[in-house]
């Protein structure tokens, strides 16, 4: 029953867009800024609402100030965005693929027979800041080779990747445009189970709907981000992850849990309370079909500022790691440890170098709040932990045999330290002219990475850190590859494996790698 749960959500992750490659980070219009959203309360454009009524119009005693669905879409709609987008993936020659759940009816258009065909597809977008930037899903521009944008007002702009991340689902990019409408980020710990919502997105490629729901839950981890890319490499389940310094991200899922109407088309689109304040961005649908059957599920706006923020000023998201193993109770797991409450988090162990373990945390704690927020799941804890950088200071409190203590850890890097770790203008880059659709973003290697390679003959290299469709995905490379020469000269840079691919003649280099975990060299024929 889990499994199908997690496939028929994972349909609905899909479905707005499926697209297959790799997405470039690009520097934006401005390559570095400090970033100042709007905030509720805080904006002339987010006004306090004019009712005290609820939508249907019963009066309600005591309740808290609220709009109608007429003000919450008013507010919204200038401000969410149809992004269209163009890539190549791979045509299977027969059989049947992810893309024939969902046809031709998304903007898709397909070729026969084998080998790499264009792509169409769209979903939706919010414009946070008056200057242009976006947020949407990873997934709607992963693998993007063109994407435009369509306002409410029908005109068009020509769009760039500022920055994606999977672990979220959420991605940034920007259009060439000032003094634009843009939505506040509204408070969405605050939002409550039952509370009214709207959904704004382009379903079907109908730009500018609205729909609206209640919040049916919160904090949902339904283990379906990341999950196609493990299944393409065969690892089957979602498999565990700590709260650690792990080699790529774990998934952070602690969805808002809605039942207004969302179909294909309405990912990266914004849910908004009455007051027509974001409070998420709409990310998945639970369907047998692939068409709305009753959830759909948001990533909280709470995280989805950290996120975009942290994506337009730094290049990548910063994780802060507390370095603990973790394990959510219930009463079945409360009677294995041998503990007498039923909720929270529960410590197995901690990771080298944990700074929750040097911070006073001990193995058989059970945490119960963060930052004086009650923690009922790992879903939610993770999002708590996830909106802090490395170097900010968390306040746990755990239940440690019956009492409760509240203790500060200084959360760390996933190299171990406290210090924010700002990627290079050219640390990672995708399918542009010169690099020929290779599928994949790369980095330079850490001072960590190059000790260890240099114990199977190297001295240096470049990473693949994100691979998707494309040449070198075809070529059977996985993530976490390292390609250490070109034509029998060594790559030291991202930007030298960008030079050697542009100086490349005849369109054909030959390739020369090794994995870091297995020492496995491979070398082999790449056609530009």
């Amino acid at each position: 029953m889990n499994q199908n749960w997690k496939s028929l959500a994972l349909v609905g992750v899909l479905s707005s867009v499926v697209t297959v490659g790799s997405v470039k980070l690009l520097g934006g219009f401005e390559s570095s800024r400090d970033v100042v959203f709007s905030e509720a309360g805080n904006n002339a454009s987010s006004p306090l609402a004019k009712f005290t009524s609820d939508p249907l119009g019963v009066p309600s005693v005591n309740a808290p100030v609220t709009g109608d669905f007429t003000y919450a879409a008013e507010i919204s709609t200038p401000a969410v965005v149809h992004i269209k987008s163009v890539s190549t993936r791979q045509q299977s020659s027969g059989g049947m693929d992810i893309f024939d759940l969902f046809g031709e009816d998304f903007g898709m258009r397909r070729g026969g027979g084998g080998g790499p065909q264009k792509q169409e597809s769209s979903g939706s977008g919010v414009i946070m800041s008056s200057d242009g930037y976006i947020v949407t899903n990873n997934h709607v521009v992963e693998g993007a080779e063109e994407l435009e944008v369509v306002m409410s007002d029908k005109r068009t702009f020509k769009a760039k990747i500022i920055g994606t991340d999977p672990s979220t689902d959420i991605a940034v990019i920007q259009i060439p445009a000032k003094d634009l409408p843009s939505l506040a980020f509204g408070n969405s710990d605050a939002i409550k189970v039952g509370e009214w919502v709207v959904a704004v997105g382009n379903p079907f490629n109908l730009e500018s709907t609205v729909t609206a729901g209640i919040v049916s839950a919160k904090g949902r981890g339904l283990g379906i981000i990341g999950q196609q890319k493990q299944e393409r490499f065969g690892f089957g389940q979602q498999q565990q992850r700590s709260a650690a310094s792990p080699k790529e991200d774990f998934p952070l899922e602690a969805f808002i849990q809605t039942d207004a109407v969302v179909n294909p088309g309405n990912s990266g689109g914004a849910l908004v309370n009455l007051r027509g304040e974001l409070i998420g961005i709409n990310t998945a649908i639970a369907s047998p079909t692939g068409s709305f059957a009753g959830y759909a599920f948001a990533v909280p706006a709470s995280l989805v500022k950290k996120v975009s923020s942290d994506l337009i000023k730094f290049g990548n998201v910063q994780r802060g790691y507390l370095g603990i193993k973790l394990d959510e109770l219930n009463g079945t797991k409360a009677e294995e440890y041998n503990i007498k409450i039923n909720e929270g988090v529960y410590v197995q162990g901690f990771t080298q170098s944990s700074a929750a373990k040097e911070s006073g945390i001990k193995v058989g704690d059970v945490v119960v709040k963060v930052d004086g927020t009650p923690i009922k799941s790992t879903p939610q804890f993770q999002e708590q932990i996830g909106r802090k950088r490395p170097g900010e200071a968390v306040m746990l409190t755990v239940n440690r045999e019956g009492a409760e203590k509240t203790i500060s850890v200084t959360l760390r890097n996933r190299e171990g330290g406290k210090d924010i770790i700002k990627k290079d203008a050219t640390a990672a880059i995708s399918q542009d002219a010169d690099m020929n659709g290779l599928g994949a973003q790369f980095v330079n290697l850490t001072d960590r990475e190059k000790k260890k390679l240099e114990t199977f003959g190297y001295n240096n290299g470049v990473k693949i850190e994100s691979l998707e469709s494309g040449k070198l995905a075809r070529m059977g490379l996985e993530d976490g590859f390292i390609i250490t020469k070109i034509d029998n000269k060594t790559i030291k840079s991202v930007q030298e494996l960008k030079a050697a691919i542009a100086s490349s003649k005849g369109g054909r280099v030959q390739a020369e790698g090794v994995y870091l975990d297995t020492g496995e060299v491979i070398s082999f024929p790449l056609s530009l």
